[in-house]
């Protein structure tokens, strides 16, 4: 296994108390095999075929010779215990081994999920969703099958040396016979063990791109019925089911085939000890009931060789998943703390200075999205960012909490740079609403307590009825305790929202961001929203990105942003007074009607 993995392994070495009763569980159910087909030997040389038995069953009856009747129910007897004690032992290593792989899948699962929240929106862009759980659910359990892939050798090698012991002693020149093919499955794996890792990576592939076209299309349902695309997006999925199948196939002829060639060298092998076998008991050099046990013992060593030299290509495939999972765990966060990072004071009920100074980032190496941005934001004072889709605005206000880090200048918190405050501690301090909100299928209470989540009922009610929700939320079945659909899908635009501005309000940090809250509601209903949203800005440092001339109005200070860049900034009074950018984008002839902005 390449160095390349030690992360993997180090989840697996975490268990080292569980692995060693593994190893000594595995260690006796080895023993009691190599013994297994010994009580067929005493029924077939001793019972039946009248054989002098062995001076140390002779002192079990004091030296005497038991009748064959006796040694019928020896070979029952013994038959019956050393199966029951090898059952035992299988029992409870399959108890031990079930614990273990569990825990190991457990805790892998929980870190990638961990990893995952932390990576930055840029690395998000790049991965869908449906990639992310095939990888949570599925290349996850590598490291269980990484686990008893490396037990395997062991296991085989010990039956190796035991049944290779007996095996030995009954017929050095058999013994040596059935494992000269050996050498045969080894070069097998290695030949096979490449084609089986590539052909692996690339069945998950399509079935990750399969999966994310189905996420895709079910998330944007109400889209597939308006523009009647039910019939193209069968044909898509057809065709990517149909690559996903491909390859599935091309993986499953290609272990087939890897089967089959060790399957015939192994059937190979067995005739040969029959033949060579058989000639020895005709010649008397051994008897049948030792060729009878030999067999079974030539079995048994050919099973341990085939399973320890197939454990290479066995780990092969398993070596797609392992790189996929490592992607998550080694990928670059390209937001992370810096080390000595400050966790800031409790929250400043007054607002927080917020500076940009010669601000330059983009998405892309070369295409800068923001370029030179210098500003400030006073505490308590109300900024609106205002301009033409795509000037950056959402960008510009997205450096504030950290998702992404400037490439030239900073960004910083009351005088101090935001990348050396603790991540966790300054998104804290953060409060934002979402043109688009985010509601997960629990309680309206959990719903409104997110960012605080030890918040008391009495504290999210009065969250609620300061964002003006209260109302409809006594109206739900259960109340407070009334479970949501998915992304809030049983409420209406203007009721999500408000638990959204709820939300907000409960976590009572000191800089806000509205991101359009209200651009895709109806105007009676804005009127509503935008009652809690100026509850909800009071005594806060608030960036609010807007289109509404009613939202732009409010603010303490305007910038117009055009292609990256502040072309435009000072009161909104006093910009639409004169002949401004905003105030020809605001003007009756592009508005149309008062109070609404040209998209």
């Amino acid at each position: 296994m390449r160095l390349r993995y030690r992360p993997v392994l180090a989840y697996i070495l975490r268990e080292w108390r569980m692995l060693a009763a593994i190893i000594v569980l595995t260690f006796f159910t080895s023993a009691l095999a190599a013994l297994q087909p010994w009580p067929m030997k005493i029924l077939v040389d001793y019972a039946l075929g009248h054989a002098a038995l062995p001076e140390g069953l002779r002192r079990l009856w004091r030296g005497s010779d038991p009748s064959s009747q006796t040694l019928l129910y020896l070979a029952g007897i013994a038959g019956v215990a050393t199966f029951a004690a090898i059952s035992g032992l299988d029992m409870a290593l399959t108890w031990v081994w079930t614990i273990v792989g569990q825990r190991l899948v457990f805790r892998l699962t929980t870190d990638l999920f961990h990893r995952l929240q932390r990576l930055s929106l840029a690395f998000h862009r790049r991965m869908t969703t449906a990639d992310c759980l095939e990888r949570l659910s599925t290349d996850t359990w590598c490291v269980y099958s990484l686990t008893d892939g490396l037990l395997a050798p062991f296991s085989n090698v010990t039956k190796l040396i035991a049944v290779g012991a007996l095996a030995w002693k009954l017929d050095p020149k058999l013994a040596s016979l059935s494992l000269l093919l050996a050498p045969l499955l080894a070069i097998s794996s290695v030949i096979a063990g490449n084609r089986l890792k590539h052909n692996a990576r690339l069945s998950r592939e399509a079935l990750s791109t399969l999966s994310s076209f189905v996420h895709q299309t079910l998330i944007a349902i109400p889209v597939v019925q308006a523009f009647s695309t039910a019939e193209t997006n069968r044909d898509r999925f057809a065709d990517l089911a149909e690559n996903a199948v491909k390859h599935l196939k091309r993986g499953a002829l290609a272990n087939s085939a890897f089967g089959l060639v060790n399957g015939f060298i192994i059937a190979v092998g067995s005739a040969l000890v029959i033949y060579v076998g058989g000639q020895r008991v005709i010649s008397g050099t051994i008897s049948l009931g030792s060729l009878i046990v030999f067999l079974t013992y030539v079995r048994n060593l050919q099973s341990a060789s085939e399973g320890l030299l197939l454990t290479y290509g066995s780990l092969k495939p398993l070596e797609a998943s392992m790189d996929r999972v490592l992607e998550i765990l080694e990928a670059r966060d390209e937001v992370e703390n810096l080390p000595g990072a400050m966790v800031l004071p409790r929250p400043n009920p007054r607002g927080a200075s917020i500076r940009f100074e010669d601000v330059t980032f983009g998405y892309e190496p070369g295409r800068p999205v923001l370029s030179g941005i210098s500003l400030e934001a006073h505490p308590g004072e109300k900024i609106a960012l205002v301009g033409p889709t795509g000037a950056g605005k959402s960008t510009l206000v997205s450096l504030i909490p950290r998702f992404s880090d400037p490439w030239h200048g900073r960004v910083t918190l009351d005088g101090t740079d935001v990348r050396k405050i603790e991540i966790k501690s300054l998104r804290q301090q953060i409060a934002i609403v979402l043109q688009e909100t985010f509601l997960f299928p629990e309680s309206v209470a959990n719903n409104i307590a997110y960012g605080r989540p030890g918040a008391s009922r009495q504290e999210v009610i009065a969250a609620a009825v300061a964002a003006d929700a209260h109302t409809f939320i006594t109206r739900l079945p259960e109340g407070y305790d009334s479970i949501l659909g998915e992304r809030g899908a049983t409420l209406s635009g203007g009721e999500r929202q408000r638990l959204a501005i709820a939300r907000a309000l409960l976590k009572d940090a000191p800089i806000l961001i509205l991101d359009e809250p209200t651009s895709s509601l109806d105007s009676v209903t804005e009127s509503s929203v935008m009652k809690a949203v100026h509850r909800l800005m009071e005594g806060r440092t608030t960036f609010v990105i807007a289109h509404r001339l009613s939202t732009i109005r409010d603010a303490s200070r305007v910038l117009v942003l055009e292609d990256g860049r502040v072309v435009e900034s000072g009161s909104p009074e006093g910009l639409l007074d004169q002949d401004s950018i905003l105030q020809r984008m605001y003007s009756p002839r592009l508005a149309g009607l008062a109070g609404r902005a040209p998209r």
